[in-house]
């Protein structure tokens, strides 16, 4: 089911003005970039969606799961209104997502919530 109006996707910025998400997405080629932007997409016109392409993962905290050349690849993020905010994205090589890359995208959300206090 496609939203009346899609989620508008933004990068987490930390106080230092980073953008890690938008950093790790550019570090990706061309067609992995195109698959993770794909799917995001998918998720901005479809939230709430269910697996395969996102599974929450905690209190407001869901990930977009994207299959690309290098392996899997993550992106985490939260909702906030009508925004999807893109907090942390990473390629992994397990079937197990690692708790430390959980954990950052935990600490990016909160970090998210008190700036916007």
């Amino acid at each position: 089911m496609e939203r009346e109006e899609a989620l508008e996707a933004a990068f987490y910025e930390s106080e230092q003005g980073k953008q890690p998400c938008r950093d790790y997405l550019l570090s990706l080629s061309k067609d992995d970039r195109r698959e993770v932007g794909s799917d995001i997409f998918a998720v901005q016109k479809g939230f709430p969606i269910g697996l395969p392409l996102c599974r929450k993962m905690d209190t407001n905290l869901w990930e977009v799961r994207s299959t690309i050349k290098k392996g899997i690849s993550r992106v985490f993020f939260t909702i906030d209104g009508n925004k999807m905010m893109l907090l942390h994205g990473f390629t992994k090589k397990t079937q197990k997502t690692p708790q430390n890359e959980i954990e950052t995208a935990k600490t990016r959300m909160k970090d998210y919530w008190e700036l916007k206090k």
